[in-house]
């Protein structure tokens, strides 16, 4: 194929890319990259160079420069989880989380299968109120009762979530609860512990000689904008999961313990300007054993594909964004320049990457955004 083609026809530039691209002498080691990203949609590009040599001898063992690439670039997937980032990679992630679930729940991937006899629970906590909200509710044959506004909502109503008074609905404390869930988890997981100690009859510390207890969690939005936690836990034996636990610690310990634990977790956020705020879990919570040879409701295939599922979802999937806000040519600060400072000429000094007001969202999601944009301008929160 000539390399002089004339493509001034050609009306798509991209089109015209990718003949450019097809013409290049050396095609097959393009194509060989575009097959190893398969299908990812955000590729990173990579330019530089790498040297091996031996530390004895001096002698160079490898050398790779993306300069002898046809593109000048070597393409690698971007790897990213998140579904509304790039739908093939967050595939792949999801795939891999299940069978790394899968294994820690049925054994494989050098974990014995006698991991599927240990205790084990699934768990489900959520936010606390901070003003109702539109929702759905059905009745034991799936039939849907009316919302506290009146209204029967299907499913893909927008206002689902979404306060039914906005005016006195407390977008500080979701915010600051947000902002603090993963902080709630540690203490959770320090408070599961000593009431399993107390409940066992023992110290923490001869506890913690005799098991260990595992974790996995992910966080998921609802569709009020609040995360909420889905969890495995497990019993161990002192030396992990190849050591299976003592028999006086079942499964019934831990579903016995998990909401004495949850009572007692709280934080208290302490802020001169909108005043201390103590948070903790919300009412609901969900807690399963999970069956040990998949006779039950829960068994640990369900419970791997709930876990990757909820791994490669979003920001996005509940109605809000997933990108940084911050304008990324004066970094938030509003202003450019050495020591004369100017307004940034992109943000014009809001320190925003785009006004929160053009936001394609609802005006909930909008309104939680900007809370979040206002609180983290405090210094207390900075």
């Amino acid at each position: 194929m000539p390399r002089d083609l004339d493509l001034r026809h050609v009306i798509s530039p991209a089109v015209r890319d990718l003949i450019e691209l097809a013409n290049l002498g050396d095609f097959d080691r393009t194509r060989e990259q575009i097959t190893r990203l398969r299908g990812c949609t955000r590729p990173i590009n990579l330019v530089g160079h790498t040297t091996t040599r031996d530390h004895t001898t001096g002698e160079t063992i490898r050398s790779y420069s993306t300069s002898d690439e046809p593109t000048g670039r070597l393409l690698t997937t971007c790897g990213n989880r998140r579904a509304s980032r790039c739908p093939t990679c967050s595939r792949l992630y999801a795939a891999d989380t299940y069978h790394l679930i899968r294994a820690g729940l049925s054994g494989g991937k050098n974990v014995p299968e006698t991991i599927r006899t240990h205790p084990r629970v699934f768990l489900t906590l959520t936010a606390p109120s901070f003003g109702p909200v539109h929702n759905r509710t059905t009745t034991k044959d799936g039939k849907p009762q009316p919302c506290r506004c009146g209204t029967r909502h299907p499913d893909s109503a927008p206002e689902l979530g979404t306060p039914l008074s906005p005016k006195t609905y407390d977008y500080t404390g979701a915010v600051l609860w947000n902002a603090h869930a993963s902080a709630l988890w540690a203490r959770f997981t320090l408070n599961l512990r000593r009431t399993l100690a107390a409940n066992f009859g023992i110290t923490q510390k001869a506890m913690n000689a005799a098991l260990r207890i595992s974790f996995a969690k992910v966080a998921e939005y609802q569709q009020r904008g609040l995360v909420h936690f889905h969890a495995v836990i497990r019993f161990d034996g002192p030396d992990g999961h190849t050591s299976p636990p003592p028999a006086w610690a079942s499964a019934d310990h831990l579903l016995r313990a998990v909401k004495p634990a949850l009572r007692r977790t709280t934080l208290t956020v302490v802020s001169d300007t909108v005043g201390d705020r103590e948070i903790g879990w919300g009412k609901r919570f969900k807690v399963d054993e999970i069956a040990a040879l998949g006779d039950g409701e829960l068994t640990d295939k369900a419970v791997a594909g709930y876990i990757a599922k909820y791994a490669t979802k979003s920001a996005e999937d509940s109605g809000t964004v997933d990108r940084s806000l911050v304008c990324r040519t004066c970094s938030g600060r509003g202003t450019v320049g050495g020591r004369i400072r100017d307004l940034c000429p992109d943000c014009e000094g809001t320190r925003q990457a785009e006004p929160l007001r053009d936001l394609p969202v609802h005006q909930h999601v909008r309104q939680i955004i900007r809370t979040a944009w206002d609180l983290g301008g405090l210094p207390e929160f900075a």
